[in-house]
């Protein structure tokens, strides 16, 4: 039986959680941010897979929990996370019980702001304001008298510009202190819940607060923490006192517009500048019918540029430090079993995570620039005028933009589109976006297969690079147009994005996101790249005997007064013939017929299927491979070895042109992400759908790559 938060200030306890909210784009992040710093963590609300961020932070004597909730316009159950606000407000959350609560405004959209406030007034919550970017309601004429809207909403309120950290020092002040007021409610609730409605649930739910109880009316359907038992006892509630919750929700809207207003024209001062603000003439160019597309193809083509350029340098030290680390691993270490498995598994397993670090980091740094200056609301609303025609929902390009970064959070974040076949589709497509799992494998193979020339004042690679997440984008827009063929729905569906002002990026969040992203990389795929490095050393290095005794047996062995050359040869043809009999070389050629129309051989074919647990696996893979049986002396990086591996049967190049290609269209495609699959399993509720796209995907990967190998080669 659920059991709501009884609202009473806690005055002694030394650990206590502070709730902060507010609707998306007000700096709460920022805020949030300065308060926490490198402290905070992500986990999971209990049930569900919305992130949750939080952290601990010291204040004097006492510990407090900065618990950050997702944006929010209000409390109303049209998506995953105003139920996750629903049940952490009204206490159902055991796990993430708020002592206070601390909601953020923008003073330029102050109406909007104090919906969600006033909402979280009327459930008794002992609660603070700040309200945030002083700036941008300054540009805009706006003046807020903070006295006077105290006065209204009788608790604490504090003036922030979180973007020039104006104010923290008062915010942790004001948590440190624990100057935070029990509010009255804003609004009459028995004008519309029935009395005895709301003592009879009260009753039955053991709570204290009129709202709580039109709270749980409103979200029973939507909280698991119901039984069907007690869902049915709401409902023949409702029925027999006649309570229509559609009617009463648009009252309850409607009364709160009217008391905010009353509030606001008290509080509030508003001088016409006579001026057309910079944000509306940046949009007049960001946002044009035509040189939109085009500027927005020109920064990607900038950030892809970077990317490579910037990362060129530490990339090539972080790998030439990996082979050298083995060489003189191999020296220190006796010869033997331990000392092949460090040098040729982990070492080489651990190299394949951190040489990309750079590239995920700048990567990610792009990303939080685009999104703290504003444009990526702006590349939202044009991407909108593209995909709507193809059938999906003008909110699905919230999730696509999402999955540039990694599918999981993108699918996660169609839980905001209300149209179930919308959703579906755009869950569907969205893990054809060329997530960041994909770089390590593009930019291995890009370096491979095109030369490091220019094209005017851009590099090819690069613009190989933009390629990729074009094609991306165009199979995007194919699926679902097929998709919307197939499932045949008619259902129309609009799209609303904030476009908020144009700013500069904080630096300290970009750096934060850097680092936190990068983390993630490294201890979430790294695990898996890494143990995967060690059981493919294992089926490298061991085979049956039988096989194995074959193989050496079938190789002509040089006389002791052979050239070196012949010697060196010898050593190589033994090398492969141990590594084509061991157990994963076995597995390599009972799968190589099915790929060699692709252009791939064993080992690839190998790299193939432990890619299948995360794509960047990949590179690791092949480094293993490669490393497996070579001379460890031999200081040559990934991307060196590669070039250099060659087709005994025909001597050609075994990555040449036409198999990078291939390779890389195939990953462009192909669903090869566990933790993707387990997702959509979670988010459509059984295997149906992730069987579907897992096989959709890869027979489309596999036709296209086979395309471009036929026309390459």
């Amino acid at each position: 039986m659920p059991e709501v938060l009884t609202p009473e200030t806690p005055t002694q306890q030394s650990t206590f959680t502070v709730a902060l909210i507010g609707n998306p784009n007000v700096g709460k992040t920022t805020i949030f941010n300065s308060l926490t710093g490198l402290r905070q963590k992500v986990g999971n609300y209990p049930g569900v897979t919305v992130d949750k961020r939080f952290a601990n932070i010291k204040l004097g004597k006492q510990e407090a929990t900065i618990l950050d909730l997702p944006g929010t316009y209000s409390i109303y159950p049209n998506s995953e996370d105003e139920v996750i606000v629903h049940r952490v407000l009204n206490g159902l959350d055991k796990e993430n019980k708020p002592d206070f609560v601390l909601a953020v405004v923008d003073m330029s959209s102050m109406e909007r702001g104090l919906f969600l406030v006033t909402q979280i007034m009327d459930l008794g919550l002992p609660m603070a304001i700040v309200l945030n970017m002083e700036d941008s309601a300054e540009e805009q004429g706006i003046k807020v008298k903070t006295h006077a809207l105290y006065k209204s909403l009788g608790v604490p309120i504090i003036q922030s510009n979180a973007r020039s950290n104006k104010g923290i020092n008062g915010i942790s002040e004001l948590i440190e202190k624990k100057m935070f007021e029990k509010p009255q409610p804003f609004l009459n609730i028995q004008e519309l819940l029935p009395e005895s409605l709301s003592i009879a649930i009260q009753e039955k739910f053991h709570l204290k607060n009129t709202y709580q109880a039109y709270q749980l009316i409103r979200f029973h359907e939507n909280e698991p923490l119901l039984d069907e038992g007690q869902r049915e006892w709401l409902e023949n509630q409702m029925d027999s006192s006649g309570f229509n919750i559609k009617q009463i929700q648009l009252d309850e809207t409607q009364h709160r517009y009217e008391g905010i207003q009353t509030v606001l024209d008290k509080a509030v001062e508003k001088t016409d500048l006579g001026r057309k603000r910079l944000t509306d003439k940046l949009d007049s160019i960001f946002l044009h019918k035509i040189g939109g597309y085009a500027i927005f193809l020109g920064i990607l083509l900038v950030i892809f540029q970077s990317v490579f350029a910037w990362s060129a340098v530490p990339m090539d030290l972080i790998d030439g430090f990996f082979a050298s680390l083995s060489s003189s691993i191999a020296k220190l270490l006796p010869a033997g079993v331990l000392t092949n498995l460090i040098t040729e598994g982990i070492i080489p397993g651990i190299g394949g995570v951190v040489i990309f670090i750079p590239q995920i980091a700048l990567l990610f740094a792009f990303l939080g620039i685009l999104e703290d200056t504003g444009y990526m609301s702006r590349v939202v609303f044009l991407m909108d005028r593209i995909m709507r025609p193809f059938g999906l929902n003008g909110k699905s390009v919230v999730p696509l933009i999402s999955g540039i970064a990694c599918a999981i959070p993108g699918i996660m974040a169609t839980r905001n589109i209300g149209n179930w076949k919308d959703r579906l589709i755009t869950i569907m497509v969205t893990p054809l976006m060329s997530c960041s799992a994909r770089l390590p494998v593009y930019v291995i193979l890009i370096g491979i297969a095109v030369p490091e020339s220019y094209i005017g004042p851009f590099n090819l690679q690069a613009i190989a690079l933009l390629g990729m997440y074009l094609l991306g984008i165009v199979a995007v827009l194919f699926t679902s147009w097929i998709l919307k063929l197939i499932l045949n729905f008619k259902e129309k569906s609009y799209l609303m994005v904030e476009m908020p002002l144009y700013r500069l990026p904080r630096w300290k969040d970009v750096l934060i996101t850097m680092y936190s992203k990068s983390k993630t990389f490294v201890f979430a795929a790294g695990k898996v790249i890494l143990t995967i490095s060690v059981i493919l050393w294992v089926l490298a290095s061991y085979g049956p005997s039988s096989a194995r005794e074959e193989a050496i047996a079938n190789i002509e062995v040089p006389s002791n007064d052979a050239p070196q050359e012949v010697q060196d040869d010898y050593q190589s043809q033994l090398a492969s013939a141990e590594l084509e009999s061991s157990y994963i070389g076995i597995m390599g050629k009972f799968i190589e017929p099915a790929i060699k129309p692709l252009g791939y051989d064993w080992k690839i074919g190998i790299a193939l299927i432990t890619s299948f647990a995360a794509r960047e696996v990949f590179v690791s893979t092949i480094a293993t491979l490669y490393s497996v049986g070579t001379d460890v002396e031999d200081e040559l990086t990934i991307q060196q070895k590669l070039e250099s591996e060659i087709k005994p049967e025909t001597g050609e190049k075994v990555f040449n042109l036409a198999t990078a290609f291939s390779l890389i269209v195939f990953y462009a495609f192909a669903m090869q992400c566990m933790s993707t699959l387990a997702v959509v399993y979670r988010e459509t509720k059984g295997w149906k759908w992730p069987i579907i796209q897992t096989v959709y995907m890869t027979a489309l990967a596999y036709v296209s790559a086979w395309v471009v190998y036929q026309i390459l080669s």
